[in-house]
């Protein structure tokens, strides 16, 4: 009976860690590998991959030839745990790659795109940046003392942060002037608000307290427009730009703000805060607003950065040359260098890439950094806020932006491929 009991648990045992070891290799399989790769035609692009098992990938296409230095055939290679391998074409197009486990257990299809090689200009140039937030957004609710001398809180419980206000009792609102006038307009009668809030569209009734001033309220804090400094990371050579790489988020509730649209500006840099432990250092200017300050339009505000259209007043402050782009393949530990014109002049400093994370699910967090040219810790003791967007180059290439500084240590901070900027705009 015992020896019966200890088999049926080998067995459970066996079968237990087998799904285990499956389900666990699938699972990492699909959050570490990425689900496409960029390879420039007629170039051999290396990748690497850290994988706990051996597995196998496949070509579906003669057009794409893989290789690691083994004798299996071209469209079929193995691959041990950290063994890099090469994947090249000579066909522009959108190609896939078969991954499995053992050789026989299938995990996921990896997207293939073989492109040209794609110029940018590195910029590093300040400009001040507007936003204007598609709807009202709330950003918190609160209480009101009422005309009858007691608090409320009307729209508790209803509107959250991060809700966009787009109407009211029907009529479109842009601008929370426009709220305030329309609720007055309803003497305090109850109002219905179409909300957005992340996908979803709903309507939810409120009814305003009239305060102790005569007016009505909801009871809610709100913001329509997002303003700042920031770095352009380059333009393309249609007059394409990608900058911070990073999304503006409101300063309150933390989200990227969606945008109807916004502009660029033309900016002052007047002073600089060095960082120090524990508290990011600061570049801080001035914003020159109005028509023939402007320098380009933004049309979208993502995760990875804002995109838009720069104008000819801008294209004219361009200095460099267009660099090809490299892919995060191209990406190695070591020097490098970070374009910035934060002392006024533009200027590329010494950096040092300490780690490469090319499957990270941080997009902006793809690289760490650590400044080491003598002239820029001097000045700034590192990365400091405004600096987002610094274009990366490393081997002639522009390979990223930087797009965060370490609390801890202001010499230190993150920052993204170029490529998941770019993707924005193909």
């Amino acid at each position: 009976m015992g020896r019966s009991k200890f088999h049926r648990w080998t067995v459970c045992a066996f079968w237990f860690s087998l799904f285990f070891c499956i389900g666990f290799s699938w699972f990492y399989m699909e959050r570490m590998i990425p689900d496409k790769l960029n390879v420039v035609v007629e170039e051999e692009g290396q990748f690497q991959f850290s994988m706990p098992f051996e597995v196998t990938l496949s070509s579906e296409s003669e057009e794409v030839v893989l290789s690691n230095g083994s004798n299996i055939p071209s469209d079929q290679i193995r691959l041990d745990v950290n063994q890099p391998f090469q994947v090249y074409s000579e066909s522009q197009g959108t190609y896939e790659l078969d991954l499995k486990l053992f050789g026989w257990l299938q995990l996921k299809d990896i997207q293939v795109d073989v492109v040209e090689t794609r110029y940018a200009i590195p910029c590093g140039l300040p400009v001040g940046i507007y936003l204007e937030s598609d709807g009202v957004m709330v950003i918190g609710t609160g209480r009101i003392l009422g005309k009858d001398g007691q608090e409320h809180e009307p729209a508790a419980g209803i509107l959250k942060s991060g809700d966009y206000i787009e109407a009211m009792n029907g009529t479109p609102l842009e601008t929370k002037e426009q709220l305030v006038e329309q609720l007055n307009q309803r003497g305090g009668e109850p109002v219905v608000l179409d909300i957005r809030r992340g996908e979803s569209r709903m309507e939810v009734e409120i009814d305003p307290v009239e305060a102790d001033d005569g007016t009505s309220k909801l009871g809610v804090w709100v913001r329509d427009d997002t303003q700042g400094i920031g770095t352009m990371t380059y333009v393309d050579m249609n007059g394409k730009f990608g900058a911070l790489g990073h999304g503006i988020s409101d300063s309150d509730t933390g989200q990227v703000v969606v945008i109807t649209d916004g502009a660029l500006y033309e900016t002052a840099i007047m002073g600089i805060e060095k960082g120090t432990f524990g508290k990011p250092g600061v570049m801080s200017g001035v914003i020159y607003y109005g028509p023939g300050s402007s320098l380009g339009t933004i049309e979208d505000n993502t995760e990875e950065g804002i995109f838009g259209t720069v104008n000819q007043k801008f294209q004219k402050q361009i200095t460099g040359e267009a660099l090809p782009v490299g892919y995060r393949q191209d990406v190695k530990k070591g020097k490098a260098y970070i374009r910035s014109s934060v002392s006024g002049q533009l200027k590329d400093y010494e950096i040092e890439i300490q780690k490469v994370d090319y499957n990270t699910d941080h997009k902006n967090k793809g690289m760490v950094i650590q400044v080491t040219d003598p002239e820029l810790l001097a000045l700034t003791g590192g990365i400091v806020q405004g600096m987002s967007g610094s274009p990366i180059i490393q081997d002639g290439k522009l390979i990223g932006a930087v797009t965060h500084v370490l609390v801890q240590d202001s010499s230190r901070g993150y920052g993204i491929f170029i490529e998941s900027m770019l993707e924005h705009q193909q």
